[in-house]
């Protein structure tokens, strides 16, 4: 190898890592993980069951037809149950839990502190955006929580799940959910499975965030938590 090849390769070398450190460990970006289930009660149940740490009924999605319970997994992340609210007479959530018998891990929400910033990074990546879009909800206690959320377009959604987060900017004034949600678990990583998983890490990283994915017939979400029953892996 020639000196100006061994210079070249130490160089991108260099850049390859330099790009690497950059980007935010999926478990360190994300804001909160959705476990989809048709009954959330049952939800509920079962992640008491696994964890040893029962859900606080967080509140409902107005039109959208879904309703939550929530769980804190330490710096301001969480893990929301979400399932259909029968008090709802439409449904118009994207993913459709009322098929999931069984609670399973559907997407997850990346959390940034300048949504706008980074809908111009994506749309300069070649992404289509959808958002910035306002949110809010209703608390059981009546205080109302806001946030705006930006939809990145993926065409690598499979077996009813999305791999690319969405992703959440709290308004100033609105409590985090992770603050006053029950404690005693914490997500210690975060992973996936997907039958093109270069295309899933190239796409992230476009967005900043770096993440262990397997190749893999099927696509899967795997988070491992620390909870008062050990470690715990939920797909």
């Amino acid at each position: 190898m020639s000196r100006r090849e061994l210079l070249g390769l130490c160089a991108a070398s260099y850049f390859s890592v330099q790009t690497r450190e950059r980007l935010t460990p999926a478990a360190r970006a994300a804001d909160h993980l959705l476990l989809g289930i048709a009954d959330l009660d049952k939800g509920i149940e079962w992640v008491e069951k696994t964890t040893g740490v029962k859900a606080v009924i967080g509140g409902s999605h107005p039109g959208v037809g879904t309703r939550n319970a929530l769980v804190a997994l330490g710096d301001r992340r969480y893990l929301e149950i979400i399932a259909p609210d029968p008090a709802q007479t439409s449904y118009a959530s994207q993913f459709d839990v009322r098929k999931l018998p069984e609670p399973r891990l559907i997407t997850w929400a990346a959390a940034t502190t300048d949504i706008v910033a980074l809908a111009a990074k994506a749309r300069d990546a070649g992404q289509q955006t959808f958002g910035p879009r306002d949110g809010s909800r209703a608390r059981p206690d009546g205080k109302l929580l806001k946030w705006r959320s930006l939809g990145v377009q993926s065409k690598l959604a499979a077996d009813g799940i999305e791999p690319i987060p969405f992703f959440i900017e709290w308004a100033a004034d609105s409590v985090h959910p992770s603050q006053d949600s029950p404690r005693g678990c914490r997500l210690l990583s975060l992973e996936l499975e997907h039958p093109d998983p270069a295309a899933v890490r190239k796409m992230l990283g476009s967005l900043g965030i770096s993440i262990e994915v397997k190749q893999s017939g099927s696509a899967r979400l795997k988070a491992v938590l620390d909870t008062p029953k050990g470690k715990v892996t939920l797909s």
